[in-house]
């Protein structure tokens, strides 16, 4: 692997930057709030995967105790629109997925739904256990207007903090007690209209588990996954992608998590990860499949199935 100084320029890809707004009217909006922080609402009812807005400094992360920051938090809800979920998902438990899910959960009203590793996180945060839902892989769980099934996945490798939590992390931890835990691919299936929408939320799968499920739009994490090679890359694709028959795909999972969401939008470093590799790899896969590609817009409410066929 060659090491290069330097971040990616996110203005070679401006034209990737598309995603359709959502009319008033839409069914169903998708906002990207950073890493894999994905809302999903339909104006009554709403999912948010992960709620990670905290985003702590690089030497905080690598050197300190780690806490939901609540100013952070509530800052982001407010831009984003957000005063009540009926869950939060997290995809996995490092803390840049989990750390503020119990938190935004107990600022909404919501239930926190994922794997035992995010049960004790919720618990030791102080979310009762009333609000907690142990999720079994396969199970689909109705919450509002949404059925949500947790399908069993895997981190991209290397997992800097692998397996399961076995007791309750309390709000004041260091960063290696968010062990990675379950990592699921989050599959949601809009009730009312039908829409189907895969969160990705990190770049690795567990081949053939997405068989026999759908979505028609796909949040794609890459995370780490331009450090891989393109026949990873292809696996990946085509376990997630191709499983689910996705006919759009938004890239999730590649944004500088050390800095604010107040701070202008950046890419990780190439030090950590290689967004050029990885999405000129996805550009040929996407091609290759007829997919439509994307970047998402931060904070944006869209519409990523307008325009595709019926």
């Amino acid at each position: 692997m060659r090491l290069r100084p330097g971040r990616p320029d996110l203005s070679r890809y401006a034209e990737l930057v598309d995603v359709p707004a959502a009319a008033p009217q839409a069914p169903l909006s998708v906002s990207w709030l950073g890493v894999s922080t994905v809302l999903v609402t339909d104006g009554e009812s709403s999912l948010l995967t992960d709620g990670f807005f905290s985003r702590p400094g690089l030497v905080k992360v690598g050197l300190g105790r780690l806490r939901p920051d609540v100013a952070r938090i509530d800052e982001a809800l407010a831009r984003a629109g957000i005063d009540r979920l009926d869950a939060v998902l997290p995809v996995h438990t490092h803390y840049d997925h989990v750390l503020d899910s119990a938190t935004v959960a107990l600022r909404t009203g919501a239930v926190v739904v994922g794997g035992t590793s995010a049960a004790h996180i919720a618990r030791g945060h102080g979310l009762p256990s009333s609000r907690i839902v142990t999720a079994e892989a396969g199970t689909p769980y109705v919450l509002g207007s949404f059925e949500v099934t947790l399908v069993a996945g895997e981190h991209c490798p290397p997992d800097r903090f692998p397996g399961a939590i076995t007791g309750p992390v309390l709000r004041d931890a260091r960063a290696s007690a968010y062990k990675c835990g379950e990592a699921w691919s989050t599959l949601v299936h809009h009730l009312p209209s039908g829409r189907r929408l895969l969160v990705q939320g990190s770049a690795g799968c567990v081949p053939g588990a997405l068989a026999g499920h759908a979505a028609e739009v796909a949040y794609l994490g890459i995370g780490q996954l331009g450090l891989m090679d393109a026949d990873y890359t292809e696996r990946y694709w085509d376990e997630t992608v191709g499983r689910v028959g996705a006919r759009s795909v938004v890239l999730v999972h590649w944004d500088d998590f050390f800095s604010p969401l107040t701070a202008p939008l950046r890419g990780l470093p190439y030090a950590g990860d290689d967004l050029d590799v990885s999405i000129a790899r996805l550009r040929r896969l996407a091609a290759r499949d007829a997919v439509s590609l994307h970047l998402p817009t931060l904070w944006e409410r869209a519409d990523p199935w307008k325009g595709l066929a019926d």
